[in-house]
Parts: C-alpha cells; structure tokens; sequence
C-alpha cells in the first residue's frame, strides 16, 4: 500500500509539474454581440419624422420599407409618421418605439438625426431589441459621439455628393449667378450638405462655364427645422419668394418637403425664368418638371436589406456605414445608396457636362481638398490638404464664399 500511494503521488506531482510548464492560453476578445436569428415573419417598425407621403426624406425611407418587404421574404413594415413635436406634442419617439415594439416590431428604425436622443433611450432601455438610426454618429467609434451599444446601426448616405451634382446643376444653368439654398435646421450635417452644394457649384461655375468666382452667389437661408411648422419656423414658402424676388434663379431645397420647387414653378408660369432643385426622394420633380433641374436622392432600400438580411440570420451588430454612391451606375435602385435624377428642365449641354462631372467624381475627383477656408477666414483646409472624414462630418462652419448662418443664434 505504501508502494501504491507513492506511486499515486509521484503521478500526480508529475501532473502538476507538466500543467505548469505549458504556456498560458492566450485571451481573446470578447466577440460583438449579435441579435438572435429570426425565423418567423419579420416585423419591422419605422418612425417618420415627416408625413409617409411627404415626396421628401420621410416618403424616401417608405419606398425602402416597400423595397425591404419586396427582396426579404418573410418581412413586413409597419410605421408611425409625423413624429415630431409639432405633430404629436409631448410625445417622443422613444415611447412611439415601444408602441411599435408592443405591436411585435422586432426592429426598429429612427429615421432622422432628430430622434438621436430617443433613439439612444430605447436602445439602452432594450439592449436586445436592433435599432437602425438614420444619420446620426452614436456607432462611429472615431466621432465625437461614440457610444458602446450592443445591437445599434447607424446609417447615412454621402449625400455630400448629390448635392455637389446638384450645385454642379444649378451653376450651369443659372443666367444670374445667384444661387438660394433652402435649408432646414443648422448642425453638421446640414452645414456640410450646404457646404458640397457650393463646392459643386463652384468646381462647375469657374472649370466647366469658365466665369469668374466671384460673380458667383450661394445664399443659405434657414427655416428652423426639417420641414415648415406654422408659428415655429420660417415658412419656407415666403423664403423661396425672397430668393426669386432678389434675382436668385436657381432654388435649391435642402428641407424634406417641395415648396422651393413649387413656388419656382408659380414664377416660371408668371414670366420669370427660374428652376429649382429639390432633394432627398427620386420623385419629387414630379411637382414641378418645368422647372427642375433634377434632384439628389436616397435610396435606403439596400442598406436596410442588408440589415434585415443579417437579422434574420443572426448576424446583426452595432454598426456605422457613410454609404458611397455606386460610381458604376449612381441610379441603381439594387446599389446605391445615392443618386441624382436629372429633370426635364435641364438642358442637353448641362445634361452633357453633368455626365463629365460626375465622371470625375466617380475617378476620385474630391473637391474637399485645400486649399479651403471657413466662413469666418480661418483655415479649414491647407493647399494640398484632403479633408478626413472626421473633419467633412463635422464641419464646424460654413466655406468661405457662401452666405448665410454657420451656427444657431
């Protein structure tokens, strides 16, 4: 026995001595957390900051609802519109969120930079529930607003683009040099759009019609929020009359609805020659073809495939997309996520010089490079200097040569 317990020891000891020789295992990274597989009908809620109808930025995330349901089997949207303060006062998107969730959306989409802060509430009060922010940096791991939420996508279309063509549009056809942007409400974003509006006006006032910089006009006038609120913003209808009243013969919208359109189109029928851009849904010139010059649009439909794709297969986590436009073909319903479409009153020499621009941004032209300054003077932008993502999306003025609010008052 003793024999046998020395035996047993001199086993063990061994054991021991061997388990302490062996390297120590490696620690992995926690993998991201994903959201179970769905396998039933899949009910997605969305929340329109604007009427579902609204021929704008609320009507374009619709279609793309309608896109989801027509390429994800097994899918099915259901939606709240007008959520905004005017429309439903004292109620946020965060409790219109649980409604849709108590109605079995298992997903939901805030659709605009305005339900931010809702849309961060609902994700930390149910961090199992997906949640998709249209806009918006909360994901982005290198912006200023990062936040570690477990199932929360943020995305956005560079829109930056669209309206460089747009600017690019305008200046071409415009007699007078002078150039109205309607715009919404006054943070990044906005300042950066209204700013890639002048830089594409701009590159295609001097380089393709050969005028000089400086009889070129780009006026911003703000109305306070996305989309008219009697009592609340400016009325956007009363701003477009300004602009043509002043000599501005190219309005440019970048608020969710069409009254800039609407109100060149009274003024063309009046005598007065003077087009419009509208922005944000791929039929908006439906409201004024003689008069619009085309406009730049979203098209959601893909990224939301996408992420319904991966929902459904359990694969679905926290992300932050910019999404390029498809440079092979900018109006691919199935591809891009932004496109330009031209309107009947564009003329075939600007349609032709249109095609060569956007050419040129789709071989890597980038007119965020320096030098560039902001509005007040002070340096954006070094000779030779190309703007970094971090530095386009937050743009903290307006470029020097517009006119208008850089900040809120």
């Amino acid at each position: 026995m003793k024999r046998l317990w020395f035996f047993v020891s001199m086993v063990v000891l061994a054991s021991l001595m061997l388990a302490a020789c062996q390297p120590a295992a490696t620690p992995t990274a926690a993998p991201e957390p994903t959201a179970a597989p769905v396998e039933e009908e899949l009910v997605f809620g969305m929340l329109y900051v604007g009427p579902y109808n609204d021929h704008g930025w609320s009507q374009a995330h619709y279609d793309a609802g309608l896109y989801v349901e027509e390429k994800v089997p097994g899918t099915k949207m259901i939606y709240i519109d007008k959520v905004n303060s005017a429309d439903r006062p004292g109620t946020t998107p965060a409790q219109l969120a649980e409604d849709l969730l108590s109605k079995g959306a298992k997903l939901i989409v805030f659709n605009s930079d305005d339900m931010k802060d809702s849309a961060v509430e609902f994700a930390k009060a149910h961090p199992d529930v997906p949640v998709i922010h249209a806009s918006g940096d909360t994901s982005w791991k290198e912006g200023k607003n990062y936040q570690d939420l477990p199932l929360f996508g943020n995305t956005m279309g560079r829109m930056e683009y669209g309206k460089m063509i747009a600017g690019c549009a305008a200046a071409l056809t415009s007699k007078t040099g002078k150039i109205g942007y309607l715009g919404p409400l006054i943070n990044d974003e906005t300042r950066r759009l209204a700013a890639s509006i002048y830089l594409g006006a701009k590159y295609c006032w001097t380089e393709y019609a050969g005028k000089d910089p400086a009889d070129l006009q780009v006026k911003v006038t703000w109305i306070g929020f996305w989309f008219n609120i009697p009592g609340v913003t400016s009325d956007p209808t009363q701003v477009a009359d300004d602009f043509i009243n002043s000599g501005f013969d190219v309005i440019i919208s970048g608020i969710d609805t069409t009254e800039g359109l609407v109100q060149a189109s009274k003024a063309k029928a009046a005598g007065k020659e003077v087009y419009a851009i509208p922005y944000d849904f791929e039929g908006s010139c439906e409201e004024g073809k003689e008069v619009c010059l085309g406009v730049p649009y979203f098209n959601w439909g893909p990224s939301y495939v996408k992420a319904f794709k991966e929902l459904k297969a359990g694969t679905f986590k926290s992300y932050f997309e910019w999404v390029a436009p498809d440079w092979t073909d900018i109006n691919n319903r199935d591809t891009s996520a932004v496109g330009f479409a031209k309107g009947n009153a564009l003329s075939a020499d600007a349609s032709t010089t249109l095609d060569k621009f956007i050419s040129e941004l789709a071989g890597g032209l980038n007119l965020w490079a320096g030098p560039l300054n902001l509005q007040d003077g002070a340096v954006f932008l070094k000779d030779g200097e190309v703007a970094t993502d971090f530095q386009v999306w937050y743009l903290p003025q307006l470029l020097e040569g517009m006119e208008g609010q850089s900040v809120s008052e």
